[in-house]
């Protein structure tokens, strides 16, 4: 398991010096959310216009309101992934899930969409006229001083000793793109993040406006669980406000989530080749509320 705690933009126990680069998973989305939104503040994206040919925005589809279903549904799609075949192409994927077809109008509902995301990686692609790993890198890593992260392409990219069973993973699965990086990487680029070092003061605002999705969830530690744009983010017991994202992938969890209260502010980064994400959570919730107990 690999941890990464900061208090105020401070990492609590010095990282490793040579940490292994694991797959950040569906924290992925909060990257991409956040690059889409630098892409807003530039004035090349537009938040609430209709996409053109589709009936959903920018902001539905980071809110994972645009009534687009998640190939996450399909059978076949685990049992290929288990048996560590190559992802299948975009088309033949959404020709599987029928992926074109809106599932309710969009904004009149919820529901997690990995292929709302694919399209917001295509959307910043086309607004910014680069490559993604390119526009990720420009408008996200280099200014909040992010380092050794990028995309994931090739199995060969999986094949850390530490990821175990990753070894045979196509990260093509991940149609959104799938980030590796250290976990001290993914603790710091959130706690920068949201203590505004990348988007002015009403974008950030705009990023934590958040739809409820539901009541407590067993075993984890959400009391009322929401989504934010590309954010996972509720309130705790004891009233505490988390604002992250856990993943998940075939063997293993990734939950990195930041809390602020009063001036002090504690973001955690948690790793792990157990497929636990109740405890993972618990786990960031631990370190975070030791950090902020700690400066108070």
């Amino acid at each position: 398991m690999l941890i990464s705690t900061l208090c105020n933009g401070r990492s609590i126990v010095l990282p490793l010096q040579d940490e292994p680069l694991v797959p950040w998973w569906s924290f992925t989305k909060t990257v991409l959310s956040a690059t889409a939104l630098t892409l807003v503040r530039d004035g090349r994206l537009d938040l609430d216009a209709a996409l053109p040919a589709n009936a959903f925005t920018l902001r539905q589809l980071l809110r994972h309101e645009a009534g687009l279903a998640d190939y996450g549904e399909l059978p076949e799609y685990h049992a290929a992934v288990a048996n560590h075949e190559p992802a299948w192409s975009v088309d033949e994927m959404m020709q599987r899930l029928d992926g074109h077809r809106l599932r309710y109008s969009p904004g009149a509902g919820w529901r997690y969409s990995n292929v709302g995301f694919m399209l917001v990686a295509r959307l910043i692609e086309r607004a910014a006229d680069l490559p993604l790993e390119e526009v990720v890198r420009r408008q996200v890593l280099l200014p909040l001083g992010i380092s050794t992260v990028r995309f994931a392409t090739e199995r060969a990219e999986l094949s850390e000793e530490y990821l175990g069973n990753l070894l045979n993973y196509d990260p093509g699965w991940v149609y959104h793109g799938l980030l590796i990086g250290p976990v001290s990487q993914a603790a710091l680029l959130l706690d920068r993040l949201l203590a505004g070092k990348l988007l002015p003061a009403k974008l950030l605002q705009e990023m934590q406006s958040t739809r409820v999705v539901g009541g407590p969830i067993a075993g984890r530690p959400w009391v009322t669980p929401g989504y934010a744009l590309g954010l996972m983010r509720g309130s705790i017991e004891g009233g505490l406000t988390l604002a992250g994202h856990t993943g998940c992938g075939p063997g293993s969890v990734v939950a990195v989530y930041r809390c602020t209260v009063g001036d002090a502010a504690a973001c955690c980064a948690v790793h792990s080749t157990e497929s636990d994400e109740c405890g993972i959570e618990a786990l960031v919730v631990h370190e975070i509320r030791e950090a902020l107990e700690m400066w108070g």
